[in-house]
């Protein structure tokens, strides 16, 4: 864009519609007045991340725009961002894929699984690195005065909307919807009669078993539910949902639908006319141009990529991990950063126009660097890039996740902020080429290499901008969450950052027994440090 001030710029040729319109849309964005957003202003330091930009990128080129992700990310103005739309523009609609239209099969057809929903499926097998374990959330949320009766129920209406919590993996990777059914039952443990220290043995022994849990997705158990009656009318709720099923955002919808149908029965939530496996046909059609120039992308830098971090371990994260051994069996560490606190980082990133997402990423990657003494390695980046093909889609229950592989390269030379824009930058190029996702990368990588497999089980997950995973009346109606933990197959570190109670959840799940004594513990008190 040279030396010119976006500001200052005539309208685009266009005319002032286009102008108002994109105002409108990054207002509507970032929360603010229109008349607040200055077109010489960085977005970035008004709160816009990285999951905003897709979504308007992905608004604008439905709308048939020839707009990319990097073009607008290049100078994040939104002087700029007019110019830029006005000229693509002015060159012609973008040849769009249109969504298939109702499809042409049964809905009670087999369907092949998403590309995430395959790698976990595969990765729970046993006999496989790092494997032999489900992708789940198991929650649990200690209230008050929950009703057995209307929580069951409630559960048997979430099961009946959402057709992904019936899914059942058949043994060739594909999977079928079955049909509600009528005899859900709610498990209830009721331990209030039981002696203190027997009731705290048994609670812990629940929390065990249910963190390790794996469902047994081949007979459609996708999620469980359970109640446990404490004395004085306390309770705590289990909550175990396997991933195959859904995302961190499914889990959002999936517990507000949950609340609504207990303290609402009498009030139907609208009608879902659109579902996953629908979702799948449309997305593949609407991505098709993008993902083989993606794949191209990625191909021309398959030999440059570097190796994940090699962090001191005690097992061979290429060997199969045995079965029920302590290597195969998740931990948690946490740390909440409070309101005041992320207030000031918030506004620190904003300052030097970083997204919140990619500070904390940088923190992450300068602590793995100091651990494995790498300076370049290879980090799995999950996206939550639910496309709204369709209104009822945000309302949808299913696994729209993807991944990226982010290679980082770190330089002592750097400060903080020059190495957190330098990983921001690569972030966004790697974002622009999302559509050929990280599993797709790993797979060629393993021919390019000639190998069985190639891992990244380092993974860092942010989920900044989606909102808080557990709404207000969701923690109003069953609690608190007083232990919140998710294991993946072939994945022995996942770092996330969860929106909590209006401040940030830090969390590290990980193979803690994978790893040499004490190392956890100091990397993660650096990092929060």
């Amino acid at each position: 864009m040279g030396e010119v001030d976006p500001g200052d710029q005539p309208a685009p040729t266009t005319g002032l519609a286009l102008a108002e319109e994109v105002r409108t849309a990054v207002a509507a964005a970032l929360g603010l007045p229109a008349e607040d957003i200055d077109g010489a202003q960085d977005l970035f330091e008004l709160g816009l991340d990285s999951l905003g930009l897709m979504a308007l990128v992905g608004g604008w080129r439905r709308a048939g725009s020839t707009v990319t992700f990097s073009d607008l990310a290049e100078d994040p103005r939104l002087g700029s961002w007019i110019a830029v739309l006005a000229s693509a523009a002015a060159s012609g609609p973008a040849a769009v894929n249109e969504p298939v239209g109702e499809p042409a099969s049964d809905e009670d057809a087999p369907f092949p699984l998403a590309t995430m929903q395959h790698a976990y499926w595969i990765g729970r097998q046993d006999g496989q690195p790092l494997g032999g374990v489900a992708a789940h959330f198991y929650t649990e949320f200690d209230g008050h005065g929950l009703d057995p009766g209307k929580l069951a129920e409630a559960f048997a209406r979430v099961l009946g909307r959402h057709p992904q919590l019936r899914a059942r993996v058949l043994p060739d990777g594909t999977q079928v919807i079955d049909p509600p059914d009528e005899g859900v039952r709610l498990a209830v443990h009721d331990l209030r009669a039981m002696p203190e220290q027997q009731r705290t043995q048994r609670l812990a022994w629940m929390r065990e078993h249910y963190t390790h849990r794996k469902l047994a997705v081949e007979n459609g158990e996708m999620a469980d539910l359970a109640l446990s009656l404490l004395p004085g009318g306390a309770t705590r709720l289990h909550l175990d949902l396997d991933m195959i099923a859904a995302d961190a955002v499914s889990l959002r919808v999936l517990l507000d639908d949950l609340r609504h149908y207990y303290q609402a029965p009498g009030q139907p939530l609208p009608g879902l006319r659109y579902r996953f496996d629908r979702y799948l046909r449309d997305r593949a059609a609407s991505q098709e141009q993008a993902a083989v120039r993606a794949r191209r992308w990625w191909s021309q830098r398959l030999s440059e990529l570097p190796s994940p971090p090699a962090l001191p371990s005690v097992i061979d994260p290429s060997e199969p991990t045995p079965p029920q051994s302590a290597c195969s069996r998740s931990t948690r560490h946490s740390h909440w950063i409070e309101p005041t606190r992320l207030a000031r980082l918030a506004a620190n990133t904003r300052k030097h126009a970083l997204t919140l997402s990619s500070a904390l990423a940088t923190a992450f990657a300068e602590v793995l660097s100091a651990y494995s003494g790498q300076s370049e390695f290879l980090l799995n980046f999950p996206l939550f890039d639910r496309e709204t093909l369709h209104p009822d889609v945000p309302a949808l229950v299913g696994d729209f996740s993807s991944s990226l592989l982010l290679p980082v390269e770190l330089d002592a030379s750097r400060s903080f902020t020059e190495q957190a824009h330098a990983l921001q930058r690569q972030l966004h190029a790697c974002v622009e080429h999302g559509a050929y996702g990280g599993v797709q990368v790993l797979r060629d990588l393993a021919r390019a290499h000639e190998e069985r497999q190639v891992l990244a089980p380092v993974v860092y997950t942010s989920a900044v901008g989606l909102g808080p995973l557990f709404s207000g009346p969701v923690r109003e109606c069953f609690g608190e969450p007083a232990w919140i933990i998710s294991q993946a197959p072939q994945v022995w570190l996942d770092a996330q950052v969860t929106e909590l109670a209006d401040g940030l959840l830090l969390n590290w799940d990980l193979r803690e027994h994978a790893f040499r004594p004490g190392l956890v513990e100091a990397a993660f008190a650096a990092y929060r440090q």
